[in-house]
């Protein structure tokens, strides 16, 4: 039999738990080689914690892991009796596997996470945000653009009573509460 794609619901916040279970266990039955890879897929995202910025990881899809596996009575009960699994997705009675085209998705998407982080505040025209830091600190302004690519903001100021843009990094503002 071919390996195969599945996708496991673990309880969420055990992804990487479960993970490492199914390894230790695969090893100790001596069904390692009927698992290829055991993955919870994740992505890099900056974020700004007390005006310094910070990479962590999010899950893309939180509550699941993704297991390459060659499918049989032995893999689909280890799997099933590992702790704070919940099951397989999919249809009832036996796991379904999904396509190739859909797991190089999950792949690229996760690469592309790794390559370019994201940042995890996420600003909106026409939101009030407050300075932080540089020569405007402490000023309270309106956004007027937002980019994303260079990690920029466009906020307008007041200064002597006139509204006037000025570019800043995402870490030298904050959301005005």
């Amino acid at each position: 039999m071919a390996m195969r794609w599945y996708i496991i619901h673990a309880h969420s916040g055990f992804e990487k738990k479960v993970a490492q279970s199914i390894k230790e266990q695969a090893v100790q039955h001596g069904i390692s080689n009927m698992f290829e890879d055991v993955i919870v897929p994740t992505e890099e995202v900056v974020e700004v914690r007390r005006g310094k910025k910070t990479s962590a990881e999010r899950k893309f899809f939180p509550g699941y892991v993704l297991v390459k596996m060659e499918l049989t009575d032995e893999t689909w009960h280890l799997v099933k009796t590992t702790a704070k699994v919940t099951g397989f997705l999919g249809g009832g009675g036996r796991p379904q596997p999904i396509s190739n085209a859909e797991a190089e998705a999950i792949f690229r998407q996760v690469q592309e996470g790794i390559e370019h982080p994201k940042n995890s505040i996420i600003y909106e025209i026409g939101e009030s945000v407050k300075v932080t830091e540089g020569p405007f600190e402490s000023f309270i302004g309106v956004v007027e653009e937002i980019d994303d690519e260079k990690n920029r903001i466009k906020v307008a100021v007041s200064i002597f009573g006139r509204p006037t843009p000025v570019e800043l990094e995402f870490t030298q503002v904050e959301k005005v509460a």
